[in-house]
């Protein structure tokens, strides 16, 4: 799968931060809304991350992952533990944040 068409996106939740894959067109994709609020994920903050810095990081699950993800509108958990996310990304390096909910 083409990399631009896949996206990784750093998810902080009420119950901590998740790093996924997904390759909806955008985060706020209605259809990827819905498979996050089925999740229990009404609201989040998230910021979009550069998959040349995800794939180096997560080597074996990254290709695992985008592999099960190739030629469908998906999301992927790649990793749910936030102390290795936290310990993999500076927050520095993180653009813009993405808000959903109120």
């Amino acid at each position: 799968m083409p990399k631009s068409r896949m996206r990784a996106y750093l998810i902080f939740t009420g119950s901590g931060p998740i790093l996924v894959l997904s390759t909806y067109p955008k985060l706020t994709d209605d259809r990827l809304i819905q498979k996050l609020r089925y999740k229990g994920i009404d609201k989040f903050i998230a910021y979009q991350v550069d998959l040349d810095a995800v794939e180096p990081r997560y080597p074996s699950s990254y290709q695992k992952v985008s592999a099960d993800l190739q030629g469908n509108e998906d999301i992927r958990v790649l990793d749910f533990n936030g102390h290795q996310i936290m310990a993999n990304f500076s927050l520095d390096s993180l653009g813009d944040p993405i808000r959903f909910g109120s």
